[in-house]
């Protein structure tokens, strides 16, 4: 956390108050989370280091920047065309070399390069995507926040037998997750990083 320029990933307006432990605007009705829960959900995927992650939600790409010295290869799927550019700019200029981003829509995960060992949502469905349970590696965790007026941030575990273990950690405010009829759902046509 400590290494990563999170005043870098914000409006130039806001970057006095970058390090702020709060939810800061990022524009797009969109907002980047407070550094307490970036760390909390980074913590919760256990990372061993060898992981391919897919990240919903790239926002700024302040998660995926801190995600990618600590796993192998990042996958970001962001449904706002222009924050995708933006952050796939921006990290690409900051040389997260392991980071891909795309522009889609995060309720259908990323299925060409899946399975995936960790999948992180930075956006509140108001139930679990059955396409990211799909995508994950048996053993393979989801952290993210469900529900939508009052939400919880949980852990979703794919265990070896098949069965699904859920864990709640704490309540959360997450803008919701959104499903969009005008991103490409073909990750090879729109793929925006390379």
């Amino acid at each position: 956390m400590r290494e990563t320029p999170r005043h870098l990933f914000v409006p130039e307006n806001l970057e006095d108050v970058a390090y702020e432990d709060g939810p800061l605007p990022i524009g797009e009705g969109q907002t980047i989370s407070q550094p307490y829960i970036v760390a909390l959900m980074t913590e919760l995927l256990e990372l061993n280091g060898n992981e391919r992650i897919l990240e919903i939600g790239t926002g700024s790409g302040y998660q995926a920047a801190i995600l990618s010295p600590l796993v192998k290869e990042v996958y970001s799927i962001e449904i706002v065309k222009s924050l995708a550019e933006r952050a796939d700019k921006k990290l690409k200029e900051m040389q997260y070399h392991n980071v891909m981003v795309k522009w889609g829509d995060g309720y259908q995960g990323w299925a060409e390069y899946a399975p995936f060992d960790a999948i992180i949502v930075t956006a509140a469905p108001d139930k679990v995507p059955q396409a990211l349970i799909d995508q994950m590696k048996i053993g393979g965790r989801l952290v993210l926040p469900v529900g939508t007026y009052f939400q919880k941030l949980k852990v979703i575990t794919k265990m070896r037998d098949g069965k699904i273990g859920e864990e709640n950690i704490i309540s959360v405010r997450f803008v919701p997750m959104v499903h969009s009829e005008k991103t490409p759902q073909d990750s090879s046509k729109f793929q925006i990083s390379d």
